[in-house]
């Protein structure tokens, strides 16, 4: 049981660095986006400083921690095969799979910005930032609560908390419209 918890460990570890890198990289692209609409040379200086930000941290910490976080996730499997034939590790599955989705989304726009093609808004983006925190809240509540009735709850507050988390973008976008230095 004690290589259990070493390997748990590191999986929560990586877990945590994977989830940086996807909860800081929507926001390095927002501010891509936005350098390209300024003009030279500040456009230039800014887009190819963010290009070697969102490269190192796309590259060093969150295409690696991915690939940790999974390894080690499987390692658990291996030890705890029977949690596979419970429900809520099948939802959890399924949570994951939608990660890694989004994360391969975010590559998509990572190699598009890296090539200074810019097809999506900065408004898009702070909507998207968002995405991997409603998984990361659904994964949370279906390891902790393990339970079908409490997931029924937590999908209400997953929903609840969706609502509110794009009613504080269009927020901070009536406050940034006023004062863009916000």
């Amino acid at each position: 049981m004690e290589l259990y918890n070493y390997i748990k460990a590191l999986h929560l570890i990586f877990v945590v660095t994977w989830f940086a890198g996807l909860f800081y990289i929507p926001r390095l692209f927002i501010y891509h986006i936005e350098a390209s609409e300024k003009t030279s040379p500040e456009k230039e200086i800014l887009t190819n400083q963010l290009k070697l930000m969102t490269k190192r941290l796309w590259y060093i910490i969150t295409w690696p921690s991915a690939v940790l976080c999974t390894l080690f996730a499987i390692g658990l499997l291996v030890i705890m095969p029977s949690w596979l034939s419970q429900p809520w590790m099948h939802v959890k599955l399924s949570f994951v799979a939608l990660l890694f989705i989004y994360h391969l989304k975010c590559h998509q726009i990572f190699k598009q910005l890296q090539r200074d093609e810019v097809k999506y808004t900065s408004r898009f983006m702070r909507i998207w930032n968002e995405a991997a925190t409603l998984i990361l809240f659904a994964v949370v509540f279906l390891v902790v609560l393990k339970n079908a009735v409490n997931w029924i709850y937590g999908t209400i507050g997953i929903m609840v908390l969706a609502v509110l988390l794009m009613l504080g973008i269009r927020l901070y976008k009536k406050i940034r419209d006023k004062n863009p230095n916000a």
